[in-house]
């Protein structure tokens, strides 16, 4: 984000609100992009819980990426309908187009994921312009504000964790997002496989039991088959996690870290996905790469 390049925000799932739009566009601007709002980035028609037809949002998602002129694509927040889109993209026109980046979280995981399938590109799973952390009244969250900058001009620091699960070092890709979107892909044509690389996973408003289910889910399914390392985000809303999440995955075998500020909550860091990374248990943190030459597939 060089001052100058432009910046389009879309909203391939939920309904942004206008005032907090504003203002993180403006937060934006202040770095010197130009920053373009997509056609129908705050529509309001058919479902309510969509940010208007899902046409309309696949086309806006579109546009930005084929864009030349375009360098980072933000989503304008999550909630619910990226998963809507899969079907409705043109993946050959995208892969034609000049690389560029996707920053966006929860429900984004579905084209965090699929991206790294479709188009081999390294994603930014990170804060939102319509989401309070870079929004709010009295300004961005700082420490979220500062990683986001940090990821887009180099490696970012360090992400500390709290708490050691598993112990061990690995370097490996890391992939990965919202538990409970990354179980809804099972059973599709982008199926989640994690054989070879880190795995992060957060979530916001479940139940311990679901977060069982959904872990057990992708276990049964495969995705865990030759995972090397798991790094866990925030829980927010989730009660006590911690037990179950012990359960499902320290028989895996890998180094495991917890307490990432990565996710849901404040702050929230950023997380480069399909870029390389590594867990050191020793440090509790987890180190990722700038997605440029150092991007590892």
């Amino acid at each position: 984000m060089r001052p100058g390049e432009r910046v389009a925000i879309v909203s391939p799932s939920g309904p942004a609100d206008p005032a907090r739009l504003r203002r993180g566009a403006a937060r934006l601007a202040a770095l010197g992009a130009d920053v373009v709002v997509g056609e129908h980035a705050l529509d309001r028609a058919g479902l309510p819980y969509l940010a208007g037809g899902d046409a309309a949002r696949a086309a806006d998602l579109q546009a930005a990426w084929c864009d030349p002129a375009v360098t980072t694509v933000f989503c304008s927040r999550g909630g619910y309908g990226a998963a809507r889109l899969l079907d409705l993209l043109d993946w050959d026109a995208m892969r034609a187009a000049d690389r560029k980046t996707l920053v966006g979280s929860s429900d984004i995981t579905a084209l965090h994921h699929v991206f790294g399938l479709e188009l081999g590109v390294p994603t930014l799973h990170g804060p939102m312009p319509a989401c309070d952390v870079l929004a709010g009244e009295d300004g961005p969250e700082p420490a979220t504000w500062e990683h986001l900058l940090a990821a887009f001009t180099g490696p970012p620091p360090p992400i500390g964790g709290t708490a050691v699960l598993s112990p061990g070092r690995v370097k490996a890709p890391v992939v990965g997002g919202n538990l409970s979107i990354l179980a809804s892909m099972c059973g599709t044509r982008w199926p989640p496989a994690f054989a070879g690389k880190i795995v992060f996973l957060e979530d916001i408003g479940e139940a311990p039991y679901r977060i069982d289910r959904m872990l057990t889910q992708l276990l049964h399914s495969g995705a865990f088959d030759g995972v090397l390392g798991v790094a866990l985000g925030s829980w927010e809303g989730c009660g006590d996690p911690l037990p179950v999440l012990q359960d499902r995955l320290l028989p895996l075998g890998v180094p495991v870290l917890a307490g990432l500020a990565v996710g849901h909550g404040s702050p929230q860091l950023s997380l480069w996905l399909g870029a390389l990374g590594a867990i050191d248990t020793e440090s509790c943190s987890l180190a990722g790469r700038f997605h440029g030459a150092h991007a590892a597939r």
